[in-house]
């Protein structure tokens, strides 16, 4: 490589000629060598071991490295410096954004495109202004201001490469061998400030000691003493993953993750001066030779003063968004071309499927995989594929159709057992088929025989779904039955703990009165007149009482169990009953039940002998189904499944933390494996008020397919309407049972790992007691040989399961990719929000066995690592100050930076046990939509919108600069809801919405808008409600003002700034990212 230095703004620059090289020790570092296979090897013996850090803000200081590449620029993005990262050297910061041109410029453009992003030749007085970025013809050129970056889903659309995003650090202390810059830049004011006189940065950085040499000065920072990082020495390497338990595809950490622990704020060691404005990374210490630099100076006397970056300048999750949705808002998606990239899950479109699975049913981390192992090793990128095999499909969307194939059942390859699809190459006149999975001839049987076309494809080709179509359902013979008979329809028991808690709460009313309407709606086959799903009722506190609800009985009837330690159901016969023809006395039956127990005292409660019950009631009656239970507190009475208090703050951040999310094994685990084995799923509904040991208690609704609802210090006035969304919600899901899954891949690949409310026996069958329309399995992909770019790359996802009116069928979903050898094309076909679906359920496995410091510090790493590989392989040379983003996963920093703000990965003690194992939980099996939403939230402001639109408005950043004081505004992430309101609301917004004079008369706690009879209450109830029909959670809404104390729950929300409980900026985080790319490159 030359040693070149580069000069880079708007719109980027290229090599320069006559920019003489730089003094010893900037030079490249040693060729890139391969982090860590995704899957891990410890690091290479005699690699140093990483300095780990933190406080935000505070990483080891940069690498000083000048970087160059002749590969071709392709889709990256180029910013502006975060101010963390620039502020490392005190160096002034550009907050000029503009975005790359389409592909790499010519030759002789280049020296034309030259800019001055970076401060080279003046460390100055005066922070440089960039121009305003050029308003460009092409939608690629287009500066990131306007709203169209450029987009993930561009593949398809146009050929040429994408245009970059280049987040340009100042650079960090290169001179430049001396040399002023020759002239004015291209584009822009001349630059200020004399050329910089200083000697050339061989010497010690920072006016402190070496790097290599000892740790710097200062306390250490809640870990080990930060030891400098060598200069363009030696790859860094952290702590070995090997032993791991695998949890991350990623690389060994490599370089300091640090991520600011709760309670350090922004203090980094001694020495360092406290960086001024807005963001919490402390500024390092200015460099001797600079205008206003004292050697040693104390920390007040920083060099000049910052320049703040625009946050409008750094990538915009929203931009991003909307520029999808004019794309591709209302337009229909052909899945005829392989490995092409679907529209974000956050647009609207409709699918029409012709060959492939929709995009509902099957999403990729990339549309593109690489060719090789070791190509796959190199980049980092997680590959993974996430399926939702019951999506729900829009009303203008064909449903799945069902093929028969008589006693035969489906036609599958004799060798490796793939079912009839697309995929399948008939050769022969038709008489056989070539299996497009492991390439084995079989005969074609002769009820299938059909004859070839002039072009070799079966005349029925359009007839059969199997052949033309990416998703269908083959009804399944009786061979893929239990026993080898076919299956009973399911059947839902509802199990409600009548103990002193729920009684007096008012829930046990509560829910008896909804029960008679529910199960009305219970769900149905379609076609079906009525839902054959059976019902049945057990209430319990220490003991158990069944209801014989006989459609033959005048009155219902009680059998007590008390026994719990060997459980057993007391009545087979009027235990399990057809709603319709038992109506009556299970009405009879809810209406006692909170009479009965009104008197009762006993706060005592077992669990796990409920479901016990559930079971052997279905393993009676030889169905599936789910249990529903509603319960209060922790189950202490003397039973199997007792549990004890074991929560305890004093492990939060320390190597003990993660026993608090490890479920109690012993019966509970041996419980999820008998559930999966009878389809017996389990949802629960926790009530609880104080610590329940959810970790434990949601072990087996979370290996059943089930879902935990939970509900702290329930009342009926403030929670019960949202209880009973999400109680509708479930019972009336669309959903299948005693499932069992299996991915197939085409040669070179296979699935190797699966997240998701599963249970696997094996390593290849995912077993669901039950799986609805709202859960996804993630399964993630290795190379076990070479792919091919010209076969490409096919999966199969095939789903075995009853439906709910008792059919047995088979569900498959094909997807085909494309192969590549060049790294550049896996970037560009990323998709973002699959990529932080697989980090965030990767990283909350791993915290079950890991400390949080080191899951943070390896998410940290791999970002860093994507990122760097993007830049060495497929970016074009430009400034080491700058961040190159590649244009599919320009967002991606946000969302990996939120998910370390997650509850669950922030190590804080205000935070509650219970509460964090729950959204762990949740998450693990959770759509792609929904992670992108939780991560994300959206942020819509509601004061100025017109009220006569149908349409919302558009959602802004989730950052409290975009708030104002007279605004009002919604935030909703899937599973809270905010209606935020500014101090300076005017009275009519405050008159229309509560009909009160002003905010001071606003109760507190207040969970819904009352009904006006006014444009605005019933837009805004309007946009309410639909939100609250759109996600697969009731949301409960809280209604805060701006200063009040439960404003501070709201803004844990905002996730581009700082967390309450610990977590950096988005903007410091861009800064952390940057130096750890940069000290990877050297």
């Amino acid at each position: 490589m030359s040693q070149q230095g580069y000069v880079a703004a708007p719109p980027y620059s290229q090599a320069q000629p006559g920019m003489g090289g730089y003094q010893g020790g900037f030079g490249s570092g040693p060729a890139q060598p391969l982090y860590g296979h995704y899957g891990s090897p410890p690091p290479q013996p005699g690699a140093m071991k990483s300095p780990v850090s933190s406080a935000a803000g505070m990483p080891p200081p940069p690498v000083s490295s000048q970087y160059n590449l002749s590969a071709q620029q392709n889709g990256a993005h180029i910013y502006p410096a975060p101010p963390a990262a620039a502020a490392a050297y005190g160096l002034p910061v550009q907050s000029q954004y503009s975005s790359m041109a389409s592909g790499a410029p010519h030759q002789t453009q280049q020296l034309t495109n030259q800019m001055s992003s970076m401060n080279l030749g003046n460390y100055g007085q005066a922070p440089l202004r960039g121009p305003p970025p050029p308003q460009a013809s092409s939608v690629a050129q287009q500066p990131f201001q306007t709203p169209r970056p450029a987009l993930m889903s561009q593949q398809q659309m146009h050929p040429g490469p994408q245009s970059p995003t280049v987040v340009g650090t100042p650079m960090a202390g290169h001179p430049m061998a001396g040399h002023p810059m020759a002239g004015p830049p291209m584009a822009g004011p001349p630059m200020t400030g004399p050329p910089m006189t200083g000697p050339p940065m061989t010497g010690p950085p920072m006016a402190g000691p070496p790097m290599t040499g000892p740790p710097m000065a200062g306390p250490p920072m809640a870990g080990p003493p930060m030891a400098g990082p060598p200069m363009a020495g030696p790859p860094m390497a952290g702590p070995s993953m090997a032993g791991m338990g695998r949890p991350f595809p990623g690389p060994p950490s490599s370089g300091p993750g640090g991520f600011q622990q709760p309670g350090l704020g922004a203090e980094g060691p001694l020495g360092y001066p406290q960086q001024a404005g807005q963001f919490g990374g402390p500024m390092a210490g200015p460099q001797p030779g600079m205008p206003g630099a004292f050697p040693g100076a104390p920390g007040g006397l920083a060099g000049p003063p910052q320049k703040r970056l625009h946050p409008d300048s750094i990538p915009s999750t929203t931009q991003v968004i909307e520029h999808d949705q004019e794309k591709h808002e209302g337009q229909v998606f052909t899945t005829n071309i392989r490995g092409q990239i679907p529209p974000l899950v956050t647009t609207n479109f409709t699918v029409q499927d012709q060959g492939n699975a929709s995009p509902r049913f099957m999403r990729c981390t990339t549309y593109t995989l690489p060719c090789t192992a070791d190509l796959a090793k190199q980049c980092q990128v997680p590959l993974a594929t996430i399926i939702k095999p019951f999506a729900s499909l829009p009303e203008n969307e064909t449903p799945l159709f069902v093929v028969s194939h008589g006693e035969t059942g489906p036609i599958r390859c004799n060798r490796c057992k793939a079912y009839m699809c697309p995929y399948m190459q008939f050769i022969d006149g038709g008489r056989r088929f070539q299996c497009g999975f492991c390439s084995c001839v079989n005969e074609v049987p002769v009820s299938f025989f059909q004859h070839l076309d002039h072009m070799g494809r079966r005349v029925d080709f359009y007839e059969r779904p199997e052949l033309s179509l990416g998703s269908y359902e083959f009804a399944a013979t009786l061979d893929y039955c239990k026993n080898n008979k076919p299956p009973n329809p399911p059947a839902y028991i509802f199990m409600i703990d009548v103990s002193f808690s729920n009684i007096k709460s008012g829930l046990v009313k509560l829910l008896c009165d909804e029960l008679k309407t529910i199960l009305q709606n219970l769900p149905r086959a379609d076609g079906a007149d009525s839902s054959a799903i059976k019902v049945g009722f057990v209430t319990y506190n220490k003991v158990l009482h069944f209801y014989n609800v006989k459609s033959a009985l005048a009155q219902p009837q009680m059998m007590v169990v008390s026994d719990t330690a060997e459980m057993f159901v007391p009545l087979l016969d009027g235990f399990l009953v057809n709603y319709q023809e038992s109506q009556a006395v299970i009405n009879n039956l809810l209406d006692q039940i909170p009479d009965m127990f009104a008197d009762s005292h006993e706060s005592e409660t077992v669990f796990v002998p409920v479901i016990q019950a559930g079971m052997e009631a279905f393993k009676a009656a030889e169905c599936s189904g789910k249990l529903f239970i509603f319960h209060s507190s922790m189950p202490t009475a003397e039973a199997p499944g007792k549990l004890k208090n074991r929560d305890d703050k004093k492990l939060v951040n320390t190597e003990k933390e993660k026993t608090l999310f490890q479920p109690q094994k012993g019966v509970y685990e041996q419980l999820s494996k008998e559930c999966v084995a009878q389809g017996c799923c389990v949802d629960l509904f926790l009530f609880p008020s104080q610590y329940v040991d959810l970790a434990t208690m949601a072990d087996v609704p979370s290996h059943t397919g089930g879902s935990v609802y939970k509900y702290n210090n329930f009342q009926v006035e403030v929670d019960g309407e949202h209880f009973l969304r999400d109680l509708r919600k479930d019972v009336q899901k669309s959903i299948g049972f005693d499932a069992i899954m299996r991915v197939r891949t085409s040669t070179g690949f296979r699935a190797t790992d699966f997240f998701g409310a599963i249970h696997m026996n094996n390593t290849t069958d995912v077993e669901m007691a039950a799986l609805d329309c709202d859960k996804a399995v993630t399964v993630e992909l290795k190379h076990d040989d070479a792919l091919n770019e010209e076969t490409g790359a096919l999966l199969q996802c095939a789903l075995l399961y009853t439906t709910v009116g008792g059919q047995r069928r088979l569900r498959i979903h094909n997807l085909s990719l494309n192969c590549s050898s060049q790294l550049s094309e896996l970037y560009k076909s990323c998709e973002t929000d699959s990529l932080i679906n697989f980090f965030a359920k990767s990283a909350y496995r791993a915290m079950l066995n890991q400390p949080l410091k080191s899951v943070r510090e390896i998410l940290v790493n791999q970002t860093a690592h994507m990122l760097a590989c993007y830049r060495k392989n497929c970016a074009s040379p430009s400034a080491a100050s700058q961040l190159i983003l590649p244009d599919a996963m320009k967002v991606f920093p946000v969302y990996m930076n939120s998910l370390m703000k997650t509850t669950p990965l922030v190590g804080s003690t205000e935070l509650s046990t219970d509460d964090r194992a729950h959204q762990r939980l949740s998450v693990m099996a959770m759509a792609v939509e929904d992670t992108q939403l939780l991560l994300y939230p959206r942020l819509i402001p509601l004061h100025n919108m017109d009220t006569s639109v149908e349409a919302l408005p558009a959602p802004l950043r989730c950052s409290e600069e975009r708030l104002s004081d007279s605004g009002m505004f919604l935030l909703e992430n899937g599973h809270s809801m905010f209606l935020w309101l500014g101090q300076g609301s005017p009275p009519d917004l405050v008159q229309n919405l509560f009909s009160l004079p002003s905010l001071a008369h606003l109760q507190a706690h207040m969970s819904s808008l009352p009904e006006l009879d006014n444009p605005l209450s019933k837009k805004v109830r309007s946009i309410v409600s639909s939100l609250l029909e759109k996600r697969p959670n009731s949301m409960k809404l809280h209604i805060v003002r701006q200063k009040d104390k439960p404003e501070m729950l709201f803004r844990q929300f905002l996730v581009e700034d700082k967390n309450l409980h610990g977590g950096t900026s988005y903007m410091d985080f861009l800064g952390l990212l940057h130096r750890e790319v940069r000290q990877l490159l050297t």
